[in-house]
């Protein structure tokens, strides 16, 4: 049978329901003629609908339908992938307002009349998703209902509708692997990694390609906080030559301040960061006043302006981006995030990975977001595995087809948005003070729960159970958007606009990884995304930056967690924790005794399963610091004043809203977060000791395919 038919029974007894489904899709073309005057607006006065499977695959077929004795419309299609239509009206020096909701032109303006001759022979195009059914409302003027016919003469206009279906020639990528220019890049840093690792971890022999472990550095957020930490750490990691193992560094928030000003140089891994340090230092005790003078306000306006005529929609974040410019630069920072890839091309460099998260109105960052990655090649959503070029980042796209190519933004502009303070929802701050969402979800979200089926279908692992949804009132869905409102979030065009990536979504494990959105067991509305990406600073959810290094494609072995978070040490690391345990994510058991969570040491390494990645875990603590200013070099009476850091207080000297420090803070906080790194340098080398010991039993469970990195 060609159909499917489901019997329903209605709420009234004894009333049943047929409905039956087509095996292929119904695809009718819809075009509604329409006026808008000031009485009755929007008056539909005429509709064609044809069904376009009267025409076979292949077949050119010209059609004329006469709308009426004004209007003659005729339509050749082209197979079935391009639709060209010839509108002929007797109506000249005239406006049409074209409109095809879910295109990516939406709405045309074209004129009809002597002037516009020439270009009668022009094409208008709409391009729009194959099998979606749009329809063509083609709007009349107003002047329409009155005018009179002009000479008799008639007009036409001609634009074709380009159906985008094809999957080839892309402007984007599609899967989940990693792009080629990073599986160069592992490949020319696992040399400088390897022969580091034989240095310090003193091997007799050169390693593998295929021994060599893939180490990250990971970072939280903490406004100047955790900028000044980063510095004070990878300075140490530096000195340890550890640095030289590393083959990431992620952050979010203010450690990408860190990470964009390091990576302005190509080869800032291989000089001194003493250097950066001390430049980094003059920004930071500086007044930040000059920030808001005359010259610069005239500044932030002329490049806002100038943002805006590119095609950027402008957002209060491209304000902040550029206020964090004038923190950090004496003059005008043009560097763009394609330009970090001078910085890796060679494996110089660890490949840095910034993170922010896409979320959607009405809803809090608990029930709906979506991890958004940045590296110098490539912007891609983990959970749709679909990728842009870094260049190509704020263009728009159309299924997949660069449409419009506008200009990268700089960099300032990217790190507003990593570090976006003015993100956080009042559910944000109910989730992230430790209390749960229950309360608030009970008054303002939606009841929803399991259904069965009589009789009772089987249901594959994949595939949703049914749910029966019931919305809340009025009164809930405004204190829903009061609660979960965002002062301000950034504004991207959205780059998989269009992409009909849904069908095999669940049957996906690496989309199953991030499946963690109410949205998710619909998803098709996980596509109808709308024109932008809405992103926001990712510290909002859990204070991490560790998803990208848990995507199995880059099989990282060893994880170095630097955490600079205020208040709670342990928060962040237990509700990613939590997360990964949720989501079937390998990620090791980072329990921790009573003891240790009442008085936190400075390092703690965990380890488990193979399939779980060795975690390094460093609390930002002022512990024996008290009393040694370095490893096993005690503190004279003169020098315990430096020893006193107070990092547990989440306000003032190194609150995350303080953006000025005094010299002797910065100083202490720099010396700190050094000395918890050098001080567990034993730790460090056995982590790393461990992972090269793993990649050695497993090479031996596998056909030798590697070869000498010597």
């Amino acid at each position: 049978s060609p159909t499917h038919a489901f019997l329903l029974r209605s709420l009234i007894p004894e009333q049943y329901i047929y409905i039956i489904l087509c095996r292929s899709p119904q695809n009718v073309l819809e075009l509604t003629v329409c006026d808008e005057d000031t009485i009755t607006p929007d008056d539909q006065l005429l509709t064609v609908r044809f069904d376009v499977a009267k025409i076979q695959p292949g077949e050119k077929v010209r059609l004329s339908f006469e709308l009426n004795p004004e209007l003659l419309l005729f339509v050749i299609f082209l197979g079935t992938d391009v639709v060209i239509i010839t509108l002929y009206s007797l109506f000249t020096g005239r406006d049409f307002t074209f409109a095809m909701k879910g295109s990516y032109e939406e709405t045309q303006n074209i004129s009809m009349g002597p002037s516009c001759s020439q270009r009668g022979s022009d094409s208008t195009m709409f391009h729009y998703i194959k099998y979606s059914q749009p329809n063509l409302d083609v709007m009349l003027p107003k002047e329409c209902l009155y005018c009179t016919k002009q000479n008799n003469k008639t007009q036409h206009q001609t634009f074709v509708l380009v159906l985008c279906s094809s999957s080839k020639n892309l402007d984007l990528r599609l899967g989940f692997e990693l792009c080629a220019e990073e599986k160069d890049f592992i490949c020319k840093r696992k040399k400088v990694v390897a022969a580091a690792l034989k240095n310090i971890l003193q091997l007799d022999e050169d390693l593998q390609e295929d021994e060599v472990p893939v180490v990250a550095v990971m970072t939280t957020a903490g406004g100047v906080r955790s900028m000044t930490s980063m510095f004070g750490s990878l300075l140490a990691l530096q000195e340890l030559g550890v640095l030289d193992c590393i083959s990431y560094i992620s952050g979010l928030s203010a450690t990408t301040w860190t990470m964009a000003k390091l990576y302005e140089d190509a080869n800032w891994s291989q000089k001194d960061l003493r250097g950066p340090i001390d430049d980094i230092r003059k920004y930071v005790i500086k007044s930040k006043l000059h920030c808001f003078s005359t010259d610069h306000l005239k500044y932030y306006e002329k490049e806002l302006c100038e943002r805006k005529l590119e095609g950027h929609k402008l957002s209060f974040t491209d304000l902040w981006g550029l206020f964090i410019d004038s923190m950090l630069h004496n003059e005008e920072n043009t560097h763009k995030l394609s330009d970090q890839q001078l910085a890796v091309n060679q494996g110089q460099n660890p490949l840095p990975i910034y993170l922010s998260l896409n979320v959607r109105d009405k809803f809090s960052t608990l029930d709906f977001k979506e991890w958004v990655e940045f590296t110098p090649y490539e912007v891609g959503a983990l959970k749709y595995g679909a990728f842009v070029r870094s260049e190509d980042f704020g263009s728009e796209f159309f299924m997949g087809h660069l449409m419009k190519k506008i200009p990268e933004s700089r960099i300032c502009f990217l790190e507003g948005t990593w570090s976006n303070i003015f993100s956080q929802s009042f559910m944000d701050v109910v989730y992230l003070s430790g209390h749960s969402e229950d309360f608030w979800h009970r008054w303002t979200r939606g009841t929803e729960h399991d259904i069965e089926e009589h009789p009772a279908l089987p249901t594959r692992s994949h595939e949703q159970t049914t749910r029966l949804s019931l919305p809340k009132g009025y009164l809930s869905n405004a204190l829903r958007e009061m609660m979960t409102g965002r002062p301000a979030v950034s504004y991207y065009h959205n780059f998989i606009k269009g992409l009909q990536l849904h069908s095999k979504y669940l049957e996906n494990e690496s989309f199953c990884m991030w499946k963690d959105t109410v949205l998710d067991s619909s998803p098709n509305q996980l596509n109808a995304m709308g024109d932008y990406l809405k992103l926001v600073d990712t510290a909002f959810f859990i204070n991490t930056s560790c998803p990208p290094f848990l995507r199995p494609e880059r099989k990282v072995d060893v994880i170095l967690h630097l955490n600079y978070s205020g208040g709670s040490q342990t928060l962040p690391l237990d509700l990613f924790s939590e997360y990964c345990l949720e989501q079937g994510i390998p990620f090791p058991c980072t329990e921790l005794s009573r003891e240790d969570r009442e008085h936190l040491k400075e390092c703690y390494v965990f380890e488990d399963s193979l399939e779980a990645p060795i975690l390094v875990y460093f609390p930002l603590v002022c512990d024996t610091f008290r009393r040694y200013k370095a490893p096993n070099v005690e503190r004279s009476p003169a020098d315990m004043e430096q020893g006193r850091v107070d990092v547990s207080n989440i306000f003032a000297p190194y609150g995350t809203g303080q953006l000025t420090y005094t010299e002797g803070n910065f100083n202490k906080l720099l010396n700190l977060c050094n000395y918890n790194i050098l001080n567990n340098k034993h730790l460090i080398l056995r982590a790393l000791k461990t992972a090269v010991e793993r990649k050695k039993r497993f090479k031996n469970c596998s056909p030798p395919q590697s070869s000498d990195l010597s």
